[in-house]
């Protein structure tokens, strides 16, 4: 319940931010990672942005109603989708930066850069233990 009241209180920093610029928390997570990582697949993209598969779905068919990301058929699996951000997601990331970065001042200032780098730590490895394991 803690992680969950934390993240309500971190994540009411930045709605309004997201709904001036018309995206939801889930379509920015997915904009996130196509534009830290790439163009990638559904896949990699649902993991990356902690989403279901099947929500991942409808968010893309959204996001690409929009313009913010070009879906293209795998060359070397015609099954699989290569998903990109577009000029115009990129321009939407651009856009959102520098408002998204002095929420992440705030938010350092109010909580101390060492304490998040280090809760940071902490998170990245408890999701690393409790991954599971290939047998």
């Amino acid at each position: 319940m803690s992680l969950l009241r934390t993240r309500e209180l971190v994540m009411e920093r930045f709605r309004p931010m997201l709904g001036a610029h018309g995206v939801t928390e889930q379509q920015w997570r997915v904009i996130r990672v196509l534009d830290e990582r790439g163009t990638t697949d559904a896949s990699t993209l649902s993991e990356g942005a902690a989403l279901l598969p099947q929500s991942l779905t409808r968010i893309l068919r959204g996001l690409d109603e929009r313009g913010f990301v070009a879906m293209t058929r795998d060359p070397n699996d015609g099954r699989r989708q290569q998903i990109s951000l577009t000029d115009a997601g990129a321009a939407l990331v651009t856009a959102v930066a520098p408002e998204s970065a002095g929420i992440y001042a705030r938010l350092e200032a109010e909580i101390g850069a060492r304490r998040i780098e280090k809760l940071l730590d902490d998170l990245e490895e408890i999701c690393a233990a409790l991954q599971p394991r290939a047998e």
